[in-house]
């Protein structure tokens, strides 16, 4: 019989340096979104590799809730480069940023997502409604020089 007191390892679990007991292995496990400014840019980096923690969601929601009431950027980059995995949670989050960021026209774009999400991103249609650059300079260059013209 298979003892059901043992914690099935999650994605999580191994992005946040835990073994398949729940214990942690050591490894220092960084959360949070930052984000950094820089004229009309803004750049928002996960700092997870696992964004699937609800509370861990809901506190970076607030956190660009309240950048964008106070800073209104014109241009926000949300970089995924630390990023294996996330919940679907996500998504709402850089919806609701870019409802907020349009309602005085500003933009909203995604930089250095790896080719799985990517597909979360395909499947749901929102590749449609953002744009996808390789990196965050190449993002920040392009808007810009989108600016400049």
């Amino acid at each position: 019989m298979k003892d059901s007191s043992k914690r099935n390892s999650t994605c999580c679990d191994q992005f946040a340096g835990r073994d398949s007991a729940g214990a942690s292995t050591g490894m220092k496990e960084i959360v949070g979104l930052e984000t950094s400014k820089d004229g009309s840019l803004t750049v928002a980096s996960f700092k997870s590799a696992c964004v699937c923690d609800v509370e861990e969601i809901t506190s970076a929601s607030m956190k660009i809730r309240q950048f964008i009431e106070q800073n209104r950027p014109g241009r926000l980059v949300f970089d995924f480069g630390a990023v294996k995995f996330f919940s679907s949670q996500v998504l709402g989050l850089i919806l609701d940023a870019r409802a907020r960021v349009q309602t005085y026209n500003g933009q909203v774009v995604i930089s250095a997502i790896n080719p799985q999400l990517y597909r979360v991103f395909k499947i749901t249609n929102l590749d449609k409604i953002f744009r996808f650059f390789p990196d965050r300079e190449s993002a920040s260059r392009t808007i810009n020089n989108s600016d400049d013209s």
